[in-house]
């Protein structure tokens, strides 16, 4: 079983096309591609999703990701959880699924913690309501300017960070970033995969921060 582990998508898979990724003309459906973070593919929470899903599900691997902050978590919640390889996930596809937060999982002899989820650093400018009375005049003003902002329900959704259950046990009072440094003193660990910002590097040899590299677990 191989272990292929990328960055964030946002929606765009190019990077999976057998021209690019030609390592899936030896995978199969026990094969998985790991994302870390910003899937992105289901947007819409309709059947305008439907096409990339297809496309995914059709690889020669399956493809697994947990969200990021760049997310439609209001569409992402209509999937139903069930149990796989020790943890709960969400099938969005026979051979496309969700690894959901707070997670462990058993893979190909392998304890995988996942944990998705970010803020958001592009709204700075604020985050509309849509049923604000003055919404467009707001929209359009903020637009003109190339604010950074968002809109709520459409473009950015409050859980783009867990909740207090999906911390789990070890939660406290603190922002993400100061949950996941506790996670790394007190859990011991061969190597940290996360996506966010758009870069590739790896930081004292186990953080590796990936973007549109994919790279073969060992």
């Amino acid at each position: 079983m191989a272990i292929y582990i990328t960055g964030d998508t946002h929606g765009d898979f190019r990077r999976f096309r057998p021209d690019i990724f030609p390592e899936q003309n030896s995978m199969t459906k026990e094969d998985l591609a790991l994302i870390c973070g910003d899937f992105g593919g289901i947007w819409f929470g309709d059947e305008r999703d439907n096409a990339d899903l297809d496309w995914l599900d059709q690889r020669p691997f399956t493809t697994a990701f947990v969200l990021g902050n760049h997310e439609n978590y209001d569409a992402c919640k209509s999937y139903p959880v069930e149990e796989w390889n020790g943890g709960k996930i969400q099938r969005i596809r026979p051979s496309l699924i969700h690894l959901m937060r707070g997670q462990v999982y058993e893979i190909c002899g392998k304890r995988f913690f996942t944990m998705g989820g970010a803020s958001s650093h592009d709204i700075q400018d604020g985050i509309l309501e849509p049923d604000d009375p003055e919404f467009k005049k707001k929209f359009r003003q903020l637009e003109k300017r190339n604010a950074m902002f968002r809109v709520n329900h459409r473009s950015w959704w409050a859980e783009e960070l867990p909740s207090k259950a999906e911390y789990g046990g070890l939660y406290k009072k603190d922002p993400l970033t100061d949950f996941f440094d506790e996670i790394r003193q007190r859990c011991r660990f061969r190597y940290w995969f996360f996506g966010h910002y758009h870069n590739n590097m790896v930081v004292e040899k186990k953080y590796a921060m990936l973007y549109e590299q994919i790279i073969k677990l060992k």
